[in-house]
């Protein structure tokens, strides 16, 4: 039997990454997106197409979307619907803060947990979950550190019967996104899939432009622009398309902005 993981896939750069990394390493994985009525439902669209191209070129991923759209109301945050407008710079600024979802990772570890206990039981192995949690989400959101991870688990064992069968993995936890595009190449190389062809089919915009039917990914919010560093850093050309208010942008004009934003001193690779 194949080791088994069960992932949180929003459709973003890294668990996107994460998931490679688990298919490269043998895993057999269920992957689980959440619609919490984010403004950037894109996001959503892009794990579907990347969990096709993925079973279209040799791999085997499980997929499901678990709707918690019903919760946006009641949540107070930029990033779902009804909520303030997403800022723009770079996360080490103070404003990123309206970004935060209140308690969103403790929602989606607690489904995830109940998914990877009951394939632990079913299938009487261990089952890892997975999570693309990294370093620069850390100053912003509380919820991606080691320490809350630590005590959710403490919560999920005491819980639970059997929850020794379920750990977790978090390979770029201490790394940033770089570290997470390095690691990407590395698996597309060895699952023998076009880099390309995986990093369009993510979203990493909170703030999505739709023209004409198309999206387009913006440059200026703060999840964009920690990206976007990283492609330069990493010395490749983002395959997704860019756009502000005037319509589609070119790279050399997305580069132009962020190496603005990274010169005033801010960003990992600064």
């Amino acid at each position: 039997m194949k080791k088994q993981a069960v992932l949180s896939l929003s459709g973003g750069m890294d668990s996107s990454t994460v998931l490679l990394r688990l298919l490269a390493d043998g895993y057999e994985v269920t992957a689980l997106s959440f619609d919490y009525g984010q403004k950037h439902k894109v996001e959503l669209e892009r794990a579907q197409a990347l969990v096709d191209y993925l079973n279209n070129n040799g791999q085997n991923v499980k997929y499901g979307t678990i709707k918690l759209d019903g919760l946006a109301p009641m949540l107070n945050s930029a990033l779902v619907e009804g909520g303030d407008e997403v800022p723009e710079g770079h996360y080490e600024q103070e404003n990123m803060k309206e970004t935060v979802v209140p308690n969103r990772n403790k929602i989606f570890s607690s489904i995830i947990q109940a998914v990877a206990l009951s394939i632990a039981n079913e299938k009487n192995t261990k089952v890892h979950i997975a999570m693309g949690i990294h370093a620069g989400d850390h100053a912003i959101y509380p919820d991606c550190r080691q320490e809350f991870r630590d005590a959710d688990y403490a919560a999920f064992t005491e819980g639970n019967w059997d929850a020794e069968r379920v750990s977790y993995v978090t390979p770029y936890l201490t790394g940033d996104k770089y570290d997470i595009l390095v690691d990407g190449t590395t698996c597309c190389d060895r699952l023998g899939l076009q880099f390309d062809s995986v990093y369009k089919n993510t979203n990493t915009s909170y703030k999505p432009i739709n023209i004409n039917g198309t999206w387009y990914s913006d440059y200026k919010s703060a999840s964009s622009v920690e990206r976007v560093e990283a492609f330069i850093a990493l010395g490749k050309r983002d395959p997704v398309r860019y756009a502000d208010e005037s319509g589609e942008v070119s790279w050399e004009t997305v580069t132009k902005h962020v190496g603005a934003v990274l010169a005033a001193g801010t960003g990992a690779h600064s």
